[in-house]
């Protein structure tokens, strides 16, 4: 590893050797100081702002650097930072690479962190670099020449490196190449635009001495956002491989006389592939930079206007950018509290969300949820009306179910008189006159055997209008509460199931008891007296009495008999029903739903359960997390001041 503070080794004649001694000195102390002293924090400062993710809010100081394929951007990042970054032919920089070098000292002798996403890997072998910046590119843009706009950040931390930061974008492409999408150079120029375009970005641009630079591609872009040149500064490379007799226009370039850039131009020779593959240090590069200008008739004179070596690069970039952060800062400042006022007003718009801490979420759960349980008793009760009246589906299901009753008395009356028509063919061993009731029973078993399937239909459609109610219920409460909804439903279907299969026990149990035929004699006796006296045996206007019993057993009675007694049933099944559904589908439901539902807060994950997914929600979400980091940036801005 190398630094770019301390004196160079080289050899000049006598006055030059004086001057760059006294010169080297006196920079060494001044920019030593000037780093721990007041570049560090400023650039700390902008550092921590974009961790916190302000730059998602508001556009940060910092340096993009931008070229054309093969300019030598990677060579220049390489020397200012002292780490081997991927390397090769095509795009190599496929995400943008955020490079944050600091200045350290106390025992730390190289130390990187590299960070994407929720992902951060820390390393203490330089030569690691390359693989895990590539790894995370494949992770990110996928394995091959594709691009992605997220963010790598890798942090280097060395007493070799000047304090810097800046951000690497991709190569421009021209022509694609196999496996690159047509529209490859279009997505490149549309990511590096959205850095450079930023008035707070300072744009440094890597241009080939080789090249004609009016025709560089990455110049151009720049000075679309950037007309006037004010934020851009250019950097020649490769000045060992331009044509002879070129110097002069070179020269002209560097002066500021074809291209004018507020910041000029700084001339830089880093190391060629051959060195490369000859393994030659960088602190060996450095030097070998040096003696090149010191060499050069022509770009000598360089050195003495320091715009040329890396050095000088990495000093000038960092009293730009410490530059551009303090004149930004004021400004930075009053966008934030502007965007902390505008984010407080918004969230005000938006409905009350969940407590954020564990204690006043699990409170804010109870009432939600104790909410919801009123709701359901209410329905249940009758008292809550959602969409449509809970009760009035009911009842009109249960009229349509004593309507069908009624219309089986006709039927059963025309079986009645076809079974007496034919009654010798069911005479067992009495005597004539008297009645076989065995088969009399049979006919009343039979017809409301005939009964129970539609009575089951009537179960399954009162299930599908309790559901439904329920549900409706669920989701007026909980539809902010996407788990909690569902949970929620599933209990209702299987409390619901487990009801229904004892509503269908009940019901059967109710047809077993039907087979016993059994009523009380005054309650048959009223029965009886409610027949129309043309149907009955007796032409009186009398009524039946227990007295008169035992005249009854007459065969031209047994109709209206019958008839009687079946009526009891359908008084006893048109209620008894509507009773038994009603009580396991409706009321004890809502009584099970509700102790369950209180479960829930035994060990639930409160805030899985209150994890909210709606637009209103998100937006919600969003703006607190806004809110979250700017009020951070504000206060380290306000400690900063």
């Amino acid at each position: 590893m190398f630094s770019f503070f301390t004196d160079s080794s080289a050899h000049y004649d006598n006055d030059n050797v004086e001057h760059s001694q006294n010169r080297s000195q006196k920079m060494k102390g001044e920019v030593h100081s000037l780093l721990e002293e007041r570049i560090r924090p400023y650039i700390d400062l902008i550092d921590t702002l974009r961790s916190v993710g302000i730059h998602k809010d508001l556009a940060l100081p910092t340096i993009a650097v931008i070229g054309d394929q093969s300019s030598g951007k990677s060579s220049v990042l390489e020397a200012i930072s002292g780490v081997a970054l991927p390397r090769g032919s095509g795009i190599v920089t496929r995400c943008p690479l955020e490079l944050r070098l600091k200045k350290v000292t106390g025992g730390v002798s190289w130390k990187a962190v590299l960070s994407y996403r929720d992902k951060k890997t820390e390393f203490v072998d330089s030569s690691f670099v390359g693989n895990h910046v590539e790894a995370a590119q494949n992770e990110l843009a996928g394995k091959g020449v594709g691009i992605c706009d997220d963010l790598i950040t890798l942090e280097v931390m060395s007493p070799d490196v000047c304090d810097l930061t800046l951000i690497d974008l991709p190569g421009i492409a021209r022509v694609p190449v196999k496996g690159q999408p047509e529209d490859i150079g279009k997505q490149i120029k549309s990511l590096i635009t959205k850095f450079i375009q930023m008035p707070e970005t300072i744009n440094m641009v890597v241009v080939p001495c080789n090249t004609d630079i009016a025709t560089t591609e990455a110049l151009k872009m720049a000075q679309e956002v950037d007309p006037e040149g004010k934020r851009t500064i250019a950097i020649l490379t490769k000045p060992d491989l331009i044509d002879k007799g070129t110097e002069k226009n070179i020269l002209d370039i560097v002066h500021n006389k074809v291209i004018p850039l507020r910041k000029g131009y700084i001339m830089v020779k880093c190391r060629g592939q051959q060195q490369i593959n000859e393994k030659i240090p960088l602190e060996e590069a450095t030097q070998m930079e040096r003696d090149f200008f010191q060499k050069h008739n022509d770009f000598r004179c360089l050195l003495s206007e320091d715009k040329a070596t890396v050095k000088c690069l990495a000093t000038k970039l960092t009293q730009h950018l410490v530059d551009h952060i303090k004149k930004s800062l004021p400004q930075l400042s009053e966008q934030i509290k502007k965007q902390l006022w505008d984010l407080r007003n918004k969230l005000k718009e938006c409905e009350t969300g969940a407590p954020q801490d564990p204690k006043g979420a699990k409170q804010f759960l109870i009432e939600i949820l104790t909410r919801f349980n009123d709701q359901i008793k209410s329905l249940s009760s009758g008292e809550l009306i959602i969409k449509e009246n809970l009760f009035v589906q009911l009842r009109a299901e249960y009229k349509e179910w004593n309507d069908r009753l009624n219309d089986t008395k006709k039927s059963f009356k025309n079986l009645i008189e076809e079974r007496i028509a034919c009654s010798q063919d069911y005479r067992g061993r009495e005597l004539p006159g008297f009645c076989n009731y065995k088969m009399f029973e049979e006919v009343l078993q039979k017809h409301v055997a005939k009964l129970k399937e539609p009575a089951i239909d009537l179960l399954n459609t009162i299930k599908d209008i309790i559901i439904k109610q329920f549900i409706d219920v669920v989701n007026q409460c909980f539809q902010k509460y996407p788990l909690l909804l569902d949970i929620t439903t599933d209990k209702i279907d299987n409390i619901q199931s487990i009801q229904q299969e004892k509503a269908e026990q009940r019901i059967s149990e109710q047809f077993e008891m039907e087979n016993m035929i059994y009523t009380q004699d005054p309650i048959y006796l009223n029965a009886l007296n409610e027949i129309s006296p043309k149907e009955m045996f007796i032409k009186t206007e009398e009524s039946f009495s227990e007295d008169q019993l035992p005249v009854f057993d007459v065969k031209s009675k047994y109709s209206e008999m019958l008839q009687s007694y079946y009526e009891i049933v359908v008084q006893r099944m048109a209620d008894q029903l509507p009773m038994i559904i009603s009580l396991f589908m409706l009321k004890q439901t809502a009584q099970l739903l509700s102790t369950d539902m209180l479960g829930l807060l035994d060990g639930a994950n409160v805030s899985e359960l209150l994890f909210e997914d709606s637009e209103i929600s998100i937006r919600r979400r969003d703006l607190r997390a806004r809110l979250g980091r700017l009020s951070i940036g504000q206060e380290k801005i306000s400690n900063f001041v």
